[in-house]
């Protein structure tokens, strides 16, 4: 059932209380604890740092056996709070759309061979961001709403963790069509509403995201690197005495190459605040070339789509801590080419980086790669407790006050950032809903005996994928008729 939308400070906190209720109610082993220690890593002074410390606040009121206990057995059901998640209400644009984006985020374990399912994960070097590493760790697909304008706020949506024997595209399409899904099953999205908008970065194959969801409301914003080639539309076949198929593809427009381009079908150019003037040209009915690999393989007995979309270059004057910004291609898979939605489009494209800030917080803040988790499954217990109280920050905007330090300039009204919202979130918290009992008496286990040694020795566990993408269509079909026999 969709929450109503919040207006004034009642109604704000009514949406708060009963998300925390649903919340409270979708934990149905060890809620207590778990309710209690969201409330913790909410209310705690100062970022989460360790796990142990978060006893010590005055929300937790149990010890830290309850809290060890609570994540290594407790049970939170991910599909109850996803379904409250989608029914919340959300930012929108400015024409009323919702626009989504997706994107990964590493917990990284490299210090830990006893931890199941790790991957190697993807980062940057400390200061050089050409040299890659790859470190063992647990990627996580989000799935977040955007706002307008410049801010550090999102809805999270959806996460989800990549496991060893997981396709990244075949995953994420999966993920997208289920928020979609929960989108239109809660009133967020009906018929005639303006199509959703999903904007992701060039690691993401947004040519067979968008044939995978081609039956849904939703248009694909993605970023394409700068030495792709991409082909133009054949037109309309040549009439004459001649006979043949028909052409497929027009000709190569190739990124790295202006003499390869043709006239761009629009041009806008804005004046903006922080990026000086913004320069667009959009190219209608450009498509990539497809072929048999990766995602693709799967329809090899059948011809490959052409995908038809608008590919789009985006120069600014200026970007800060660059000096030369390099321009940023765009793929949108739609083919309605006006300079309105053109500028739509990358403004869109440039809000994705909101969630970078949504991370940074999870991840200094509210402390949700701090623990030094053995097991999977309670990473992933981890991280929906941590999703659950980013929303509630979210949900207590409207009844925050600023407490700002001294040093601190005032901030404008309802335009508190998630960190200052968190440092007044004890206050709220206090006419909020609060659905978990106290505490029993209990007293403390025997523990292990003072001299005994630990006999069952932690299992290690590989990194790294366990099943391995086939390269081409015979090695893909030699593989599927071993797994039919």
């Amino acid at each position: 059932m969709s929450l109503p939308v919040a207006g004034s400070a009642g109604d704000a906190l009514g949406v708060l209380s009963r998300f925390r209720v649903e919340f409270y109610e979708s934990l149905y082993a060890r809620a207590d604890a778990l309710f209690e220690l969201a409330d913790a890593v909410l209310c705690t002074d100062g970022p989460v740092k360790t796990l142990v410390e978060l006893c010590l606040a005055a929300e937790h009121r149990r010890g830290h056996g309850a809290l060890y206990a609570a994540l290594d057995r407790g049970w939170c059901e991910p599909a109850r709070l996803r379904r409250a998640l989608a029914g919340l209400p959300l930012p929108r644009a400015a024409d009323g759309r919702i626009v989504l984006a997706v994107d990964v985020s590493n917990w990284l374990r490299p210090d830990a061979p006893t931890s199941d399912d790790r991957l190697f994960c993807h980062v940057y070097g400390r200061g050089n961001r050409s040299k890659d590493q790859f470190v063992p760790g647990w990627p996580y697909s989000f799935v977040a709403a955007l706002e307008t304008g410049r801010t550090s706020w999102t809805a999270l949506l959806d996460a989800l963790r990549l496991g060893q024997a997981d396709d990244a595209t075949a995953v994420t399409a999966i993920q997208l069509r289920d928020v979609v899904a929960r989108l239109m099953h809660t009133g967020q999205w009906r018929e005639g509403d303006p199509e959703i908008w999903v904007v992701m970065d060039s690691g993401y194959d947004v040519a067979f995201l968008s044939h995978a969801l081609a039956d849904l409301p939703v248009v694909l914003v993605g970023r394409l690197r700068s030495d792709r080639v991409m082909l133009r539309d054949a037109g309309p076949a040549p009439c004459g005495p001649k006979g043949g198929r028909p052409r497929k593809h027009g000709g190569v427009l190739s990124l790295a190459r202006p003499d390869s381009w043709h006239e761009p079908d629009v041009t806008t150019v804005t004046d903006t605040t922080r990026y000086g003037k913004a320069e667009a040209m959009a190219w209608d009915r450009i498509h990539p070339r497809l072929t048999h690999r990766g995602p693709w393989l799967d329809l090899a007995k059948e011809e490959l789509p052409i995908l038809h979309g608008t590919l789009m270059r985006l120069k600014v004057e200026r970007l800060p801590g660059h000096r030369d910004p390099k321009p940023v291609w765009l793929w949108i898979s739609s083919t309605v080419t006006a300079p309105a939605d053109v500028d739509r489009w990358w403004q869109a494209f440039l809000r994705r980086f909101d969630l970078e800030h949504t991370f940074r917080l999870m991840k200094q803040t509210l402390g949700w790669t701090a623990p030094k988790i053995r097991h999977a499954d309670t990473a992933d217990l981890w991280t929906w407790l941590i999703i659950a109280a980013h929303t509630q920050l979210r949900l207590a905007r409207p009844l925050t006050e600023d407490l700002r330090r001294p040093w601190e300039r005032a901030a404008e009204p309802r335009r508190l950032t998630p960190a200052r919202v968190r440092r007044g979130f004890r206050n709220v918290r206090a006419t909020a809903a609060r659905p978990a009992a106290a505490p029993k008496p209990s007293r403390p286990g025997p523990g292990r005996p003072p001299g005994s040694k630990n006999k069952h020795r932690a299992k290690h566990h590989d990194v790294g994928k366990t099943v391995k993408r086939a390269e081409s269509i015979k090695e893909h079909q030699a593989r599927r008729g071993l797994t039919s026999s």
